[in-house]
């Protein structure tokens, strides 16, 4: 019951946050995201119990509060993201409520709340044993995320905010489809009595996923919104929410992973094009923003890639959760740093040499870019598993030597683009040699993001969560229980 008390406890800060003036509303926004933090911490080491809630008739069946190590990574990864992502809002949102003319004290109290009900969701989502609680969740992030860029976004921010929702709604219906047919074929709808997913839930399930994911085709839409939401929003809705759409699929999988190996040619070589082609597309941007927007369509094919590559591919997809959740929000948030300190700067073409004016931003950028790129930070983990599940998918052969070296570009990719953009952004002749005077809630927040994504490729927490990971994927995918 006492992970229970503290997953309350983000939904807690939704209620208590907005009666408290803005500095004190972040303060308990980061201590009650941090709490569960150090909670799910300790679940690593020292496990904890699942949670009963409550039971239904069929076909929802019970709800419960999973615990196992896939919900424990992944909400630890929402957990530090959400609080630290909070903590650098603080002065960042003060500046766009100035910018929309807007009164800083009331709008925070609405920002907060919606804020902090967007965080929350995506916990308890990844703690949702019940395929209809998953859901509720999963709606509730949309919501407020739509409103968020409704509010309080760039541009044309209400046609992005509907662009946005739309998308989103088309693939949560088509998701909801897919869980409804696994009710009824099941009983229920609790993950751990389904015992099969069927051929007509499946591609319900993982069309609705992959638009959420998104990769290339329906990607349409996340330019814009990434683009155009404001940057704390940015900052979670890249690393988090489109990633969990990776969740759902790598639960789906572990059921039933049948619909994967029919169609893993096809979903391999759709994920390594849809990679390959935004990373491509990277260099092609003008706009800050959307230039790492294209990234996340790049980095959302590695975990798509993964999902096809048998045991270690699965746990290849959760470590390249953390590390995209880790590197992407430093990144949205360093372009939220430009533009609180050089008055809205956007465009890639107007920067250069800015690590003379703000070192701190641009160092934090750098670990940012060291996570997607998977150098000394938990993303080398990623690349690990996902080369290791090549090889043991295709095997060793001149015939697999062309899939090897095409996922191995893949990942060289991310570092192209990535100390391109360092270089394009943070150095060169600079612009402006003058030494900003910044708030440390716009740098040492990214920091301390970027401090954990190191500390789990050391032990004891990547020997905790590496052998944890395995002792729930291994049983499921067959393996007899035996952890390599």
């Amino acid at each position: 019951m006492m992970l229970l008390y503290f997953l309350i406890l983000p939904l807690l800060a939704a209620v208590l946050a907005p009666l408290l003036k803005p500095k004190a509303a972040t303060h308990l926004t980061v201590s009650f995201f941090l709490l569960p933090f150090f909670a799910i911490l300790s679940c690593l080491f020292y496990g904890c119990a699942e949670v009963h809630l409550m039971t239904f008739s069929a076909p929802i069946g019970e709800l419960y509060l999973s615990a196992d190590f896939i919900s424990h990574a992944f909400g630890l990864t929402i957990c530090i993201v959400s609080a630290m992502v909070g903590l650098f809002a603080l002065p960042y949102m003060e500046h766009r409520f100035v910018e929309m003319e807007l009164s800083v004290e009331s709008e925070f109290r609405k920002y907060i709340f919606l804020y902090d009900l967007y965080a929350a969701s995506m916990l308890w989502l990844v703690y949702s044993g019940n395929l209809i609680l998953l859901y509720i969740f999963l709606e509730i992030a949309l919501i407020t995320a739509f409103l968020l860029i409704y509010f309080y976004g760039y541009g044309n921010r209400r046609w992005v905010g509907q662009l946005y929702l739309i998308w989103s709604l088309v693939a949560g219906v088509l998701t909801l489809a897919g869980f409804l047919i696994i009710g009824i074929n099941n009983d229920t709808l609790a993950l751990k009595y389904i015992e099969t997913v069927g051929r007509y839930a499946w591609p319900f399930i993982f069309v609705g996923m992959v638009i959420e994911l998104p990769v290339l085709g329906p990607h349409v839409w996340l330019p814009w919104a990434h683009a155009e939401a404001p940057t704390p929003l940015s900052a979670l809705l890249s690393p988090l929410t489109v990633g969990l759409a990776g969740y759902v699929l790598l639960r789906i999988a572990l059921i039933d992973y049948s619909f994967i190996v029919t169609y893993r040619s096809y979903i391999f070589g759709y994920a390594l094009f849809s990679s390959i082609y935004a990373g491509f597309s990277v260099f092609k941007q003008t706009d800050f923003k959307r230039l790492l927007a294209y990234s996340t369509v790049s980095q959302m094919g590695y975990i798509l890639a993964a999902l096809c590559l048998g045991p270690f591919g699965l746990v290849g997809v959760v470590i390249q959760y953390m590390s995209h959740a880790f590197g992407k929000s430093i990144l949205f948030s360093s372009a939220g740093g430009i533009i609180a300190v050089h008055h809205g700067l956007r465009d890639v073409r107007q920067m250069g040499g800015l690590h003379d004016s703000i070192p701190a931003i641009s160092n934090a950028a750098v670990v940012g870019f060291l996570n997607l790129g998977g150098i000394l930070t938990v993303g080398m983990l990623g690349e690990f598993f996902i080369l290791r599940g090549v090889v043991e998918t295709f095997g060793v052969s001149t015939g697999s030597l062309a899939i090897l070296l095409a996922v191995i570009f893949m990942f060289i990719l991310s570092v192209w683009y990535g100390f391109y953009t360092i270089r394009k952004v943070f150095y060169g002749k600079p612009k402006d040699t003058t030494r900003k005077e910044i708030s440390r809630y716009l740098y040492v927040p990214l920091f301390l993001i970027g401090i954990t994504s190191v500390l789990l490729v050391f032990p004891p927490l990547s020997t905790a969560l590496i052998p944890g990971l395995k002792s729930v994927i291994w049983p499921l995918m067959g393996m007899g229980g035996i952890v390599p």
